[in-house]
């Protein structure tokens, strides 16, 4: 059974006017749709290794080196947006006391946890990711990953993620990534991130 796009949770208009429709349009109709046919094809010539993508990507080498790179960019590039989808909310939301609470004790305040990731967000040369993971100790961390990298592939659970690839915010940022990534803050679906955390945690 091959990997699936999945629908987006709302519609294409639903996050205007900080994210606009036609960035969404081609952000998953083209650019997650390639990424999903691109890794089905790779995948298609070693049945043998499963498609459980979080599975191959927590550990590359099981991966066929000739199908590798495909897999790390097309893989990430799958598991990354169809978790961004969910992580975007047309609803103005808050994060849970429990979360604000890991937060504090991990940046030492909320606003210190967004400027970190902020920077993160900026900072990330070329095209990438910025995250909120929780480490292998248990605790946030704010990280940033090039291309289509995966935290899974560090050992590290993500439960926020800013795509900061410029097909993400060009048409209607152009070069101004801060003012994205200000936005990205408003439409950012907090219990998503709260129910990924408790996930987490539990493990």
């Amino acid at each position: 059974m091959a990997i699936i796009l999945p629908d987006l949770p709302y519609a294409y208009d639903a996050l205007e006017p900080y994210i606009d429709t036609e960035t969404m349009k081609l952000h998953h109709d083209k650019h997650h749709a390639t990424y999903v046919a691109n890794v089905n094809a790779a995948l298609e010539k070693h049945p043998e290794i499963g498609e459980n993508l979080e599975v191959l990507l927590a550990d590359v080498e099981q991966i066929p080196a000739d199908i590798r790179p495909a897999v790390i960019n097309n893989g990430g590039g799958h598991l990354n947006h169809a978790l961004f989808w969910e992580l975007l909310s047309p609803e103005k939301t808050e994060p849970s006391a429990e979360l604000v609470q890991a937060i504090d004790e991990a940046f030492g305040s909320f606003e210190d946890f967004k400027a970190a990731f902020t920077a993160a967000a900026t900072t990330r040369f070329g095209s990438g990711w910025a995250w909120l993971v929780l480490n292998g100790d248990g605790r946030l961390e704010v990280i940033s990953t090039a291309n289509q990298d995966s935290p899974i592939m560090e050992g590290k659970t993500p439960i926020l993620a800013l795509d900061v690839w410029e097909h993400a915010y060009y048409l209607n940022y152009r070069n101004v990534r801060p003012d994205y990534i200000k936005a990205f803050f408003e439409v950012i679906n907090w219990p998503k991130v709260a129910e990924l955390y408790k996930q987490a945690k539990s493990v």
